[in-house]
């Protein structure tokens, strides 16, 4: 029996270096650097992911107001539309109303027979007519002289004379400036005329 085997408690004797090499026991400082790139790579992971997130959520944000956008030009279009429509069936043409004087007094032409006046003297007379009315005189009948085609002579009722005018001057104006000259004439005492000559702007006469 050797002394090896004598002896109770023999010295632990150290591993050879082939079997260190190839031991499957990992030292303290290799499990925490192991630990280290996994804990790194699970935070690159996560930042991934946020950053996945927020490019998400800023495509759906994007989405969501081109879709508003979309919307509310698609309501305005259509609203413009029914605008245009409603508009087109309205007429847009305003209605002119054309108001035709035809006088109610008798007309005389010296020269001719009364189917012979035109109808723009008919129509001077008639607007004439209706502007003295309005101012509160009464004509009784319309003289046209002879060898005239522009003159009229207006008879009036409660006078002798008449009043000179021509189809060239408007009625209105017309209409006016013998009011003019009948109250004029009213206020010097003159009752009786041969007639007032209004055919002039700016200017009348009476006889």
């Amino acid at each position: 029996m050797s002394e090896e085997n004598n002896n109770p408690n023999p010295e632990p004797k150290l591993a050879k270096r082939r079997l260190q090499k190839h031991s499957k026991i990992k030292s303290g400082r290799t499990i925490g650097e192991r630990r280290e790139r996994l804990e790194t790579a699970n935070e690159r992971l996560a930042a991934r992911k946020k950053v996945k997130k927020r490019q998400n959520l800023r495509i759906i944000f994007a989405v969501a107001v081109f879709v508003i956008i979309a919307a509310v030009a698609v309501g305005l279009l259509i609203h413009f539309l029914r605008q245009q429509r409603e508009e087109q069936e309205v007429d847009p043409t305003p209605t002119v109303t054309v108001k035709t004087y035809r006088p109610s007094i008798e007309i005389i032409d010296e020269s001719t027979s009364t189917d012979g006046i035109s109808s723009r003297m008919k129509e001077y007379i008639g607007r004439l007519e209706n502007d003295l009315r309005e101012l509160k005189i009464a004509p009784s009948k319309a003289v046209i002289p002879v060898g005239s085609i522009r003159e009229v002579d207006i008879y009036i009722d409660g006078y002798s004379g008449y009043a000179k005018t021509i189809i060239d001057r408007g009625s209105g104006v017309t209409a006016e400036d013998i009011s003019r000259m009948l109250r004029y004439l009213s206020s010097q005492g003159v009752n009786d005329f041969e007639y007032i000559d209004v055919r002039i702007d700016g200017k009348a006469y009476w006889k």
